[in-house]
C-alpha cells in the first residue's frame, strides 16, 4: 500500500504543478477572476493532499493501520471529486459540476477523521 500511495502522491504532485502553471500561464487571461480562483483552489487541495499522502505512504512503512489506509483512499477520492470538479467547473463553466465539489470536501474530512481515528488506537496499543 505505501508504494502505491508513493506512487499516486508523485501523481498528484506533478500534476498539480503541470496544472497550477497551466492556470497561471494559459488560463489567466482567459477565464473569469471567480473560475481562476476555483481552478486555483483546486490546485491548492491537490497539493494538501499530495503532500499528506506522501507523508502517509512514508507511515505506512513504520506502521500498518486499516485506518490510514483509508485515510489515504479516502483522500484520493476526495482530490478526484473536489479538484476534479472545480476544474471541470472552471474549464467548461457547466455549473452542475459545482454541486460534485462539497461531496469531495466531506471525503477530505473523512479521511482527516480516518487518521485521526488510526493515531488514537495506535497510541492506545490496538
Amino acid at each position: 500500500m505505501s508504494q502505491l500511495f508513493l506512487i499516486v502522491a508523485a501523481i498528484l504532485g506533478g500534476t498539480g504543478v503541470m496544472l497550477g502553471a497551466f492556470a497561471a500561464h494559459g488560463l489567466k487571461s482567459k477565464l473569469s477572476e471567480n473560475l481562476l480562483s476555483a481552478f486555483e483552489t483546486g490546485v491548492t487541495y491537490q497539493f494538501y493532499h499530495a503532500l499528506a499522502l506522501f507523508a502517509l505512504a512514508l507511515w505506512l512503512k513504520q506502521s500498518h493501520s486499516v485506518w490510514f489506509v483509508a485515510s489515504g483512499y479516502l483522500w484520493l477520492a476526495g482530490v478526484i471529486l473536489f479538484s476534479g470538479s472545480l476544474y471541470a467547473l472552471a474549464l467548461t463553466s457547466i455549473k452542475w459540476f459545482g454541486p460534485i465539489t462539497p461531496l469531495g470536501g466531506l471525503l477530505f474530512i473523512a479521511g482527516w477523521l480516518s487518521l485521526l481515528v488510526g493515531a488514537v488506537k495506535l497510541g492506545a496499543g490496538s
